[in-house]
């Protein structure tokens, strides 16, 4: 079966094949890309993992180690020759020529992710076992829930603490757990056997704690332990505990993340494979090298074995002096970059300050125009309208006041006698018709100028204006006793005042208009 970029998974062994997985599921790369590495690496998971995360270093040890001969057996002694010269020290060329090893980032990869299927024949036999176990271990999950205290009886006796090495314990009867929980449980373990101390512990993951080191630019220390050595508790007791240790440790010049774990633990074992770790108790120091790559860690040292604690701090100090120059030359270059994108992040918030200020300029300044220029359009429509209502007006008292009876004359007898004082003063007498309505009375005062008019009686004819409802703006109110005959109220002005009277008008628009006034 091959992938798309023409890769034959089929011609692989079944070790191979089993690597690609293992790879592919911590990795999630595609095959064609994850199989040229696999390859370069002698389809080692723990060597390509790492080089996936870390980056393939400049030169490849593994086909450096391939394809290099056998050196020639040299002369111990030393040759003194022009070449070397006789102020060259033999410690010199050997610390220049010390190849640093690569510190792999190792995440604990769970065993749900392992895809390893087994032939049909075997699962078909296995089955009913497979069901038994799965009835049995939910049984006994039951009864563990029902009655705690038998897991806890159970692990008494067929375990012990992880730091107590006089017994034997397996890893059977460890949970496995996610890499923060494993270190709280060590935490919790090591306390309860040792006391409370002040070692700062880091409280996640191996590659957690790989991480903040690399970022931060500081050194990683590794404690790995296992219970099957009988120098773990003493190595604790005497060397880790101690003072001097502790003090070097929490000293925050010395720029130290400390992780520990227990070897029992999938995490911590897959860490000391990865460090090549062969002798317990284990301590290991990893600091970034710049000089082989901007991501690159490596191990400082290892001490392995029980180590007084003068001598433990003295090689810790040893190796951090070695690495102190290039971290404190990329610590000052990081510092640069960050006061770098420091002043640049300010610069883009004036600057986008700047443009939020001429937004809102613009802003206000657009809404301001088009205030004055609704305004202005408010202002030209209402000078339209108040046109249109005068020309309206004008048309509709030309053609009421060309509806307006005539008065009638001295000889008809039934006639109502109206006397008007208008509101310049003037004072007018006119007579209507018995059964003239009130509107009538109201129409002869509101065209009162145009039926004086002498150019009224040679105009033509007008007809009234379309959509145009008129108001009267006045009101005839009798002074004595005061009585204001309005117009809704309908009737003749027979009926409304009698045969005389005297009527006074009263505008009624000067009194809106003072309203209007206060509101403003």
């Amino acid at each position: 079966m091959a992938d798309d970029a023409g890769v034959d998974i089929s011609q692989l062994t079944q070790d191979q094949q089993l690597a690609l997985q293992q790879f592919t599921a911590v990795t999630d790369q595609e095959i064609k890309d994850a199989i040229p590495l696999l390859r370069r690496c002698q389809w080692n998971v723990q060597i390509a993992i790492a080089r996936f995360f870390d980056g393939e270093p400049a030169e490849d040890p593994i086909a450096a180690a391939a394809t290099a001969d056998i050196p020639a057996p040299q002369d111990s002694r030393r040759q003194e020759t022009l070449l070397n010269g006789f102020t060259s020290s033999p410690r010199s060329s050997t610390s220049s020529r010390r190849r640093i090893d690569a510190a792999p980032r190792v995440v604990p990869q769970p065993e749900s992710q392992v895809t390893t299927q087994a032939p049909l024949l075997l699962t078909i036999i296995f089955t009913p076992f497979s069901l038994i176990y799965s009835l049995l271990s939910k049984y006994l999950n039951f009864v563990g829930y029902v009655f705690p205290f038998v897991p806890r009886l159970w692990g008494r006796l067929t375990a012990s603490n992880i730091n107590t090495p006089a017994s034997r314990r397996t890893t059977g009867g460890r949970r496995p757990l996610n890499p923060r929980d494993t270190a709280a449980r060590f935490i919790r373990e090591f306390e309860e056997e040792y006391g409370t101390h002040s070692l700062p512990f880091f409280e996640g993951g191996y590659a957690q704690a790989f991480d903040l080191a690399k970022k931060d630019l500081k050194f990683f220390l590794v404690i790995l332990v296992s219970p099957e050595h009988d120098e773990t508790a003493s190595f604790i007791r005497e060397t880790l505990l101690s003072q001097e240790v502790i003090d070097f440790i929490c000293n925050p010049e010395n720029n130290i993340v400390m992780w520990a774990g227990n070897v029992l633990d999938s995490e911590a074992y897959q860490v000391s494979a990865a460090l090549n770790c062969t002798k317990f108790p284990f301590a290991g120091l990893i600091a970034h090298t710049p000089q082989v790559s901007s991501t690159a860690m490596g191990v400082a040292t290892r001490i392995t074995g029980p180590t007084p604690p003068d001598q433990f701090v003295s090689k810790l100090r040893q190796a951090m002096q070695s690495f102190q120059e290039p971290l404190s030359r990329a610590r000052a270059q990081r510092a640069e970059q960050q006061a770098s994108r420091n002043i640049r992040q300010a610069q883009d918030s004036a600057y986008e300050r700047s443009l939020a200020q001429d937004r809102e300029r613009a802003r206000k300044k657009k809404e301001e125009a088009e205030r004055k220029a609704r305004e202005e359009k408010d202002a030209l429509e209402r000078e339209q309208a108040l046109v249109r209502e005068a020309r309206n007006l004008s048309q509709w008292r030309k053609w009421r006041a060309s509806l307006i009876a005539a008065e009638p004359g001295n000889d008809f007898k039934d006639v109502v006698r109206i006397s008007v004082r208008m509101p310049d003063g003037e004072r007018v007498v006119r007579r209507f018709g018995d059964d003239a309505s009130i509107e009538e009375l109201y129409a002869f005062v509101e065209c009162y100028d145009l039926l004086q008019s002498e150019d009224f009686a040679s105009e033509e004819k007008v007809q009234k204006p379309k959509d145009f409802k008129h108001e009267y703006k006045f009101q005839l109110v009798s002074p004595m006793p005061r009585e204001a005959y309005e117009l809704k109220a309908g009737g003749t002005i027979k009926q409304r005042i009698g045969r005389s009277g005297n009527l006074i008008v009263e505008r009624t628009d000067l009194e809106d208009d003072d309203e209007e006034e206060s509101d403003e």
